[in-house]
């Protein structure tokens, strides 16, 4: 008697988990810990100077000038916001994880369950980068307790509470930001040549949280660093593994040619050699 569907699926379900689990075991056991040196200790000097700097320069006429906006800026402002919310890239992610999961890879064709596995390893990297950080940056900013500069009147541009555990002292570092920063350091390393289109659409989009009263300059700055640095480990770590990206000595993690999302199309005559030796990828990839 054959499986019922729900069974069937929990049991496929299960295996491609095992299977996916052991892979990336065994890549932990057999791949050197070999990162490029990047210089970790500057970078992070250079984000305090920069939190610093904006807070000393811009922190205080973010909160004298709040809701002095004009009501068209205000409603666009309101809208974009709201981009910066996890949920946008965390929920994507986790249903394709879920998806995958289901999915019977060793029915597929070999194209097939290239662009199923990057598709999987996409929504991973997602998962940890905008997932980690923005565990890490609810602990800071309930740890730090900065109130907001919407209550500016009440408390002034500094005033900590810490553990306070109350959203008008979770100003600093921003969520949005920090999920914008990791977003931005995702695309940094997917598509390196289009870093500054990146970064504008992502900073502007973390700087709304100034603009709506929600968060003061310092404390988009704080987040959007913090989540950019959560991306870059992320990726390190892939690269290490052999997932999306190839280590390239000092510099960051190298997309490799074989990490497409959509089938790509072989010129006629040619057929697709190319595409016949970036599918050959090590079969351990492939649960």
């Amino acid at each position: 008697m054959s499986d019922a569907p729900p069974l069937a699926l929990y049991r496929r379900s299960l295996g491609n988990f095992r299977d996916t689990m052991s892979i990336v075991k065994r890549r932990f056991a057999v791949r050197p810990a070999r990162y490029p040196r990047i210089l970790w200790s500057v970078w992070l000097i250079a984000w305090i100077l920069l939190t610093v700097a904006t807070f000393l320069r811009l922190d205080i006429s973010a909160g004298e000038m709040r809701g002095e906006w004009s009501s068209g800026f205000a409603r666009f402002t309101d809208f974009f916001t709201q981009f910066g919310l996890g949920g946008w890239y965390l929920i994507p992610a986790a249903l394709c994880l879920v998806a995958a999961n289901l999915t019977d890879w060793r029915g597929l064709p070999r194209h097939g369950r290239m662009i199923v596995y990057n598709w999987t390893c996409f929504a991973f990297l997602v998962l940890c980068a905008v997932g980690l950080s923005g565990l890490a940056v609810n602990v800071l900013k309930y740890g730090i307790g900065r109130a907001r500069p919407l209550y500016f009147d009440s408390f002034g541009v500094l005033s900590l509470h810490p553990f306070a555990m109350d959203a008008r002292f979770a100003g600093f570092p921003s969520g949005h930001a920090t999920t914008m920063g990791a977003v931005f350091g995702i695309l940094l390393l997917l598509f390196p040549r289009r870093w500054y289109i990146a970064l504008a659409v992502t900073a502007c989009i973390a700087s709304t949280r100034i603009f709506v009263g929600a968060h003061y300059p310092s404390d988009t700055v704080a987040g959007f660093g913090l989540g950019l640095a959560f991306a870059v480990l992320s990726g390190l770590v892939f690269a290490r593994l052999g997932f999306i990206f190839g280590q390239a000595g000092s510099k960051l993690p190298v997309r490799k040619r074989t990490f497409r999302l959509v089938p790509s199309r072989a010129p006629r005559g040619r057929a697709s050699t190319a595409d016949t030796v970036e599918a050959g990828v090590d079969q351990t990839q492939i649960p």
